[in-house]
């Protein structure tokens, strides 16, 4: 079995580091324009040079979103930015508009180019009609089938790669195609500004009765008629390597580098379990269920997902874990950690402790000290730096996290 990518989302330098450290083989991020997440704080032009040289020499590649659906406003810079991508060494970049990649074409020919989901492609005919015009890899529309992804990989053509979705928020419109935000609140989801009235809470409400509201079924608390759970196909990733699919896409430029870190390190061991020969270990699901989610769902993967697929009740994510702490350094002589504190945590906290190359082990908070090697009982002040007495060797990038009070 070949092994497939894991490219995980990265909305910041930061995100991209824990995403490369714990196990991505690739990164997908946006510069300040042309993405589709204009609520992610994004790349300036430095930060995309120092994450291409920080994935680059960590073996991983780097690619970057122009997934915008664009209006003729929005290619003014175009082609010079494309031309800074490629200097930048920035491996691919992935699009939606047959407007952007003829610029991207024209500016750079040799560029490599990803089809976006945004371009709802759902059928081998389309995926290499965009293969004959310079596309290299499609990312299908997450509405197919593992049946319907076969019969794009078993018709493509030989060198076109398929990447799939396998993990993150899913959208009640077609493959993103949505216009209810730009409807309701001015706000265009198809140039990355979505305010997502699909999580919002619905009545039905009769013209000649304004004030009248009634639930769209038995619930006094209204109906999220739209809302839809959260994709996760860990427990199911054998069905995606026999699949072929070349790329499992992670959702989530908008999440924190504490779900970063957790969802690719589950991922990844449970992949590499699979490419072994081995069961399936379900402490990599429990391992995702720490980071925040909503209710999982597979999607489309086995047909329609109906009931499966959308969450009446709330649009509220479920959060069971603070991340605490990220480990900078470790005194081996001393038995001291230096960590840089994300949430408060105090002496006699039960918390537990992870790497990229570990699974977690609980420890117990008995003396901690601040950067004047004074002890302290708590650590409330955001990315203070404190001392954390610890006989078990830590290493950088090890998170501290704790079940939420």
């Amino acid at each position: 079995m070949k092994r497939p990518e894991i490219l995980a989302p990265a909305g910041n330098l930061e995100k991209l580091k824990m995403a490369v450290e714990y196990g991505a083989d690739a990164v997908y991020f946006a510069g300040p324009e042309f993405g589709l997440r204009a609520g992610a704080k994004n790349f300036n032009r430095k930060d995309i040079e120092e994450a291409v040289e920080y994935c680059h020499d960590r073996g991983v590649k780097a690619y970057v979103t122009l997934n915008i659906i664009a209006h003729d406003r929005h290619f003014e810079g175009l082609t010079e930015y494309v031309r800074f991508l490629d200097e930048a060494g920035v491996d691919a970049v992935i699009i939606a508009d047959p407007g952007v990649m003829t610029v991207v074409k024209t500016a750079v020919p040799d560029m490599e180019i990803h089809l976006s989901t945004q371009a709802n492609t759902t059928n081998h005919l389309t995926a290499n009609f965009w293969y004959d015009m310079g596309v290299k890899r499609i990312v299908p529309a997450r509405e197919l089938t593992f049946e319907e992804i076969n019969g794009i990989i078993e018709n493509k053509k030989e060198n076109l790669e398929v990447e799939t979705f396998v993990h993150g928020a899913m959208c009640i419109s077609y493959s993103g195609r949505c216009l209810l935000s730009s409807y309701m609140t001015n706000r265009h989801s198809n140039l990355g500004d979505c305010s997502h009235p699909c999580r919002w809470k619905y009545s039905l409400v009769e013209e000649q009765r304004p004030d009248e509201y009634y639930p769209v079924v038995e619930d006094d608390n209204g109906t999220f008629i739209f809302n839809s759970k959260d994709l996760c196909m860990i427990n199911n990733i054998k069905d995606l390597v026999d699949a072929g699919i070349d790329s499992f896409k992670i959702e989530g430029r908008m999440k924190s580098s504490y779900y970063d870190a957790t969802v690719v390190r589950s991922y990844k061991n449970a992949l590499n379990d699979c490419l072994e020969g081995k069961e399936f270990d379900s402490y990599w699901y429990d391992e995702i269920k720490k980071a925040s989610h909503r209710d999982f769902t597979t999607g489309f993967y086995y047909g329609n997902p109906r009931e499966d697929g959308q969450l009446y009740t709330s649009s509220s994510y479920i959060r069971e874990y603070d991340f605490i702490g990220l480990v900078k350094e470790y005194d081996a002589e001393n038995g001291i950690a230096l960590v840089e504190q994300r949430n408060k945590f105090s002496v006699g906290d039960e918390i537990e402790i992870f790497g990229p190359d570990i699974r977690h082990f609980d420890f117990t908070v008995e003396k901690m000290y601040n950067s004047k090697d004074e002890e302290i009982e708590s650590a409330p002040h955001p990315q203070e730096l404190i001392k954390l007495k610890i006989d078990r060797e830590l290493k950088p990038w090890y998170i501290l996290r704790r079940v939420v009070k």
